[in-house]
């Protein structure tokens, strides 16, 4: 499987390379955000100022001020993307949770529609000071944090980071340690390889997006042209290309002394077709997480909370109930 997988990307990136016709075709140049905002930032979305950069945020249900000493059970939950998704990524949890709860979701930079970080800087302690920036300027001070992937990471670092603020976690197929570069969805490792890295902040071929949506599905027939629609387009925002470069050479591993120092409580969702990251992955948060709980859905992929939120909500509410 590893050997035709290669395979193929070594067409793809020849093809890519030498092929002038096919460069034209997969011809691909970034979009400015006033025009994917007319698609994607449609009302709730807004634009907030957070250490110089217009982050794309949406921030709904009843509000709660988020101080220290509130019950979990009012606290806002904050919902953290991975690696090339989305506040999107949300929509089903998010339609779920604001009908009682204060729910807070955003673009990271380097992806969606907030792009690039001005000074290039993709490092999980710098995702931490954006995250607790941007919480600042909403004025919420104490919160439940979730996050899939890349931002699992960013989630569990800001916890170790900000004990006082965390007050329980959800870690829905997070990094932390460590990505085998060889079970990257395709358009990851194009990304990653030097010959075709440069020649990716120009072309984007559909069928290498639908291909890496395709790949983090646990059942990939749920994948959607709209949503490929969607992925592509978060893609194209200017600047994010080369972005997706720098953030995959920051890499994936983070200190197992954080994790383990954690002492608060953790949800932990897993997919059980995730070939991204292996089950193995999540049992080791499990042990290293004292008293966290594991749940895994044997029929998902890498982003459970997109492929079927209704399944993997009920278990947040379930975690989250007084």
């Amino acid at each position: 499987m590893k050997l035709i997988y290669k395979s193929a990307l070594l067409v793809l990136g020849g093809a890519l390379f030498f092929g002038g016709a096919g460069l034209v075709a997969t011809w691909a140049p970034d979009k400015p955000v006033a025009e994917l905002a007319a698609r994607w930032a449609q009302p709730p979305s807004k634009f907030i100022d957070v250490q110089g950069q217009q982050v794309h945020l949406r921030d709904e249900g009843p509000r709660d001020t988020g101080v220290p000493g509130a019950p979990d059970s009012a606290l806002p939950v904050v919902l953290l993307h991975g690696t090339s998704a989305s506040l999107h990524t949300w929509e089903g949890w998010a339609r779920d949770l604001r009908t009682d709860r204060r729910v807070v979701r955003f673009d990271l930079p380097g992806f969606a529609l907030t792009g690039p970080n001005p000074q290039n800087d993709y490092s999980i302690d710098t995702y931490v000071k954006f995250v607790t920036a941007t919480l600042d300027r909403l004025g919420i001070q104490r919160f439940v944090l979730a996050g899939n992937s890349l931002g699992g990471q960013i989630a569990w670092a800001t916890a170790a980071a900000w004990p006082q603020r965390v007050a329980r976690l959800v870690l829905v197929d997070a990094t932390g340690y460590g990505v085998d570069p060889r079970n990257a969805p395709l358009g990851f490792q194009l990304a990653g390889l030097p010959v075709t890295r440069d020649l990716m902040a120009y072309t984007l071929p559909r069928g290498v997006v639908e291909s890496s949506t395709r790949y983090v599905y646990g059942n990939p027939e749920k994948v959607t042209p709209e949503l490929v629609d969607l992925y592509a387009d978060m893609a194209l925002r200017a600047g994010n290309r080369r972005a997706l470069s720098r953030r995959l050479a920051q890499g994936y591993t983070g200190d197992v002394a954080q994790i383990r120092a954690l002492k608060l409580p953790t949800l932990i969702l897993w997919g059980g077709r995730d070939r991204l990251l292996p089950l193995e992955n999540a049992r080791r948060f499990a042990s290293d997480i004292a008293g966290a709980k594991l749940v895994v859905f044997d029929d998902l992929g890498h982003v459970p909370q997109e492929e079927d939120p209704v399944r993997t909500v009920a278990e947040v509410r379930q975690f989250l109930a007084p």
